[in-house]
């Protein structure tokens, strides 16, 4: 693949700074399980490219951006 690290990638940058902006937006929403359903959704975006970036195989890797795509709409 055309990187280094997952680091490396774009997608992987925005990913976390969605999620500190998520976390950033809900710090005072006292509905504490939306709240919290949402920052773990958007904490599993930019955790899944990792993961899936670090895995030995394309497959596993489209699998784990399969699933973070279904984080992103879950959030």
């Amino acid at each position: 693949m055309g990187y280094n690290s997952f680091e490396d990638l774009e997608v992987w940058k925005r990913a976390c700074q969605l999620a500190v902006r998520m976390y950033d937006a809900l710090k005072d929403c006292r509905d504490y399980g939306l709240r919290d359903q949402m920052t773990r959704a958007a904490v599993s975006i930019p955790s899944n490219v990792a993961e899936g970036a670090e895995r030995d195989s394309k497959a596993e890797y489209m699998r784990f951006l399969h699933i973070a795509k279904g984080s992103a709409a879950e959030l």
